[in-house]
């Protein structure tokens, strides 16, 4: 059995490891193993992150392009949370619904979401629904599947319980389904997140005239390698808040309901 590690712990064996890491990176063009055009030490990196929080590029700040993608991921995150938790509790409930969506669905889920690249190029070229599209197609399978397993695994004697007293398809899912499959359903918003922000990043490289990914296109182009790397940064940290929101969360819900971490 693994040991549980203290809050304490967990710091500080995460400072030890971003230590490692940086010192890693600082090393390596230091010593001249790879040219510093190539790979930028960690305080010109910084160093530019800075110059880029207030001096535009690529026609707006980091702050600026960070935002742009944001509300990008947010609207694709929404709309693949919106539609596939209901459609996940549907075919966890109907059989015969489960049935139908089950092979198309198995089928699409495969479809790596930077596959849907030319079709958002073709049907809405670098504007914002592009981007929103493939941020759907890395997000939404998540969300079915967790809703689909979490409605599957609710006690069978509180449906049966709610059968007797004659409730509805409808109140059952409301009421039943879905509170017990929150748990379930959070978890899956969690890797939901991460695919999706994880895709948004790729339609930008190619589908987008803003954001953090359009900007590391931009630098790519004019060799501004320090400008590149400041954009990865950039996404890696919001990667992160974005995953710790949502881990927070799963682990409040999972206390409340008096579950197992």
């Amino acid at each position: 059995m693994q040991h549980k590690l203290s809050f304490m712990e967990t710091v500080v064996y995460g400072l030890i490891g971003l230590a490692v890491f940086l010192g890693i990176w600082y090393a390596l063009p230091a010593t001249g193993l790879v040219p510093q055009q190539f790979l930028p030490g960690p305080a010109t990196v910084v160093e530019r992150m800075t110059v880029l929080a207030t001096q535009p590029f690529a026609g707006a700040t980091l702050p600026a392009h960070i935002g742009y993608s944001f509300v990008r991921f947010m609207s694709g995150f929404l709309l693949a949370a919106l539609i596939g938790i209901p459609l996940g509790l549907i075919m966890g409930w109907f059989r015969i619904v489960d049935e139908i969506v089950a092979p198309i669905f198995d089928g699409l889920r495969f479809i790596a979401p930077i596959a849907w690249v030319p079709f958002a190029a073709l049907w809405f070229g670098t504007g914002v629904g592009g981007p929103i599209m493939i941020i759907f197609a890395g997000a939404f399978p998540p969300c079915v599947i967790n809703a689909y397993r979490g409605a599957k695994q609710v006690d069978p004697q509180l449906i049966e319980a709610a059968e007797m007293l004659g409730t509805g398809h409808l109140r059952m899912m409301k009421d039943i389904l879905l509170p017990a499959s929150v748990p379930s359903i959070v978890a899956g918003l969690r890797v939901a997140a991460g695919l999706g922000w994880q895709s948004l990043v790729g339609a930008e490289l190619i589908v987008a005239s803003t954001g953090v990914g359009f900007m590391m296109v931009q630098a790519q182009a004019n060799v501004a390698t320090s400008t590149v790397m400041s954009g990865m940064v950039a996404i890696g940290i919001v990667g992160l808040v974005i995953d710790m929101l949502l881990r927070r969360g799963e682990a409040a819900i999972r206390r409340r309901r008096g579950l197992a971490e």
